[in-house]
């Protein structure tokens, strides 16, 4: 599923990114890589989406969270 569907406070796995290699490399870049754990900090409709990967606070975009796959 994309992580775009995952609630605040779930914990899920990245299994790939559905993107062009340029947004594969800058998320593998920030830590984003097939196998790492992220935990959904916030996931307001018209807000942020915030992530936490490897103690580390980040926010995307909503589309980028709809090419993130997870599970």
């Amino acid at each position: 599923m994309p992580l775009a569907m995952v609630k605040a406070g779930q914990r899920v796995h990245l299994v790939a990114v559905d993107a062009g290699r340029g947004l594969q490399a800058r998320l593998a870049d920030m830590g984003l890589v097939p196998g790492v754990e992220i935990e959904v900090v916030s996931n307001a409709l018209h807000g942020p989406f915030i992530v936490a990967v490897k103690g580390c606070r980040m926010v995307l975009g909503h589309g980028i969270t709809q090419k993130i796959m997870v599970a």
